[in-house]
């Protein structure tokens, strides 16, 4: 298949990808939204792997047809029976094109292969009505009781 015609794809992330996505967060309001308050703004996009890790998490990262990245995401075993998919974004130019769903769903399938676990779990702010949407449409419901007045949480049964 040619280059330009290649479906968008999810890899493992490079060190190089790091810098790429950084240039995605603008303030330090995007930033606790995206990773969480522990995350520190402005940081060194050369601080991003260490600043986003977690034990046994995976970063993927979606890239288009022409092998720019175009969205961020990781999973890691949130507990024995759940595992948790977060800090997804997708670039600001690509937004609005179908990306978040691809990513989405190859996160999710690739979540569910790697662990083997028979729930997805994630977190979304309330008032991200576009996520919220897709998240719903993906199957996902909502969890009240692990929930926070600004944050929603959610989960999918496999």
């Amino acid at each position: 298949m040619p280059p330009e015609t290649r479906p968008p794809i999810l890899r493992a992330t490079l060190s190089t990808d790091y810098a790429v996505i950084a240039t995605w967060i603008n303030n330090a309001q995007a930033c606790a939204r995206w990773a969480g308050p522990q995350l520190p703004y402005p940081f060194a996009s050369a601080d991003l792997p260490a600043l986003l890790a977690k034990p046994q998490a995976h970063d993927l990262v979606l890239i288009d047809a022409k092998e720019d990245v175009v969205g961020f995401a990781q999973f890691w075993q949130r507990d024995e029976r759940r595992t948790h998919l977060g800090r997804i974004i997708v670039s600001p130019a690509a937004r609005s094109l179908g990306y978040g769903r691809l990513l989405c769903e190859q996160l999710m399938r690739h979540a569910v292969a790697e662990t083997g676990l028979p729930a997805l779990s994630l977190r979304v702010y309330r008032d991200n009505e576009g996520a919220l949407h897709l998240y719903r449409q993906l199957g996902f419901i909502a969890v009240e009781n692990d929930s926070s007045e600004e944050v929603l949480a959610m989960e999918y049964q496999v």
